[in-house]
């Protein structure tokens, strides 16, 4: 299974082990992860699961589509690795992948 390393804004990293086909917001919640709420549970509908990926991902992670763009829109300080957790599905690709959180999502 993949990893994925998440670092909260104030430094504190949690790793985690991700079943290929799943979130990053679900891997996130289900492992309980501080920092992605998740309000609309992952319909791309809220932007409560901000998160910025690491510049060196941004290529497997893919861009942002239309209606995650409109989204990142409405985030409290946005960054070009923005991206909603729930847009991005972890595969074995992305064994590694680094990923920040916002402050304002505490």
């Amino acid at each position: 299974m993949p990893l994925v390393k998440f670092i909260s804004h104030d430094g504190s990293e949690h790793e985690v082990h991700v079943a290929s086909g799943t979130t990053l917001m679900h891997a996130a919640t289900d492992n309980g992860v501080p920092g992605i709420l998740a309000d609309c549970g992952g319909a791309c509908s809220c932007a409560t699961c901000h998160c910025y990926v690491d510049e060196d991902w941004l290529a497997k992670t893919g861009a942002a589509g239309e209606v995650e763009a409109q989204m990142l829109e409405f985030v409290l300080d946005p960054q070009p690795t923005s991206r909603l957790s729930c847009q991005i599905i972890v595969g074995d690709e992305l064994d590694g992948l680094l990923v920040r959180l916002p402050k304002n999502q505490v």
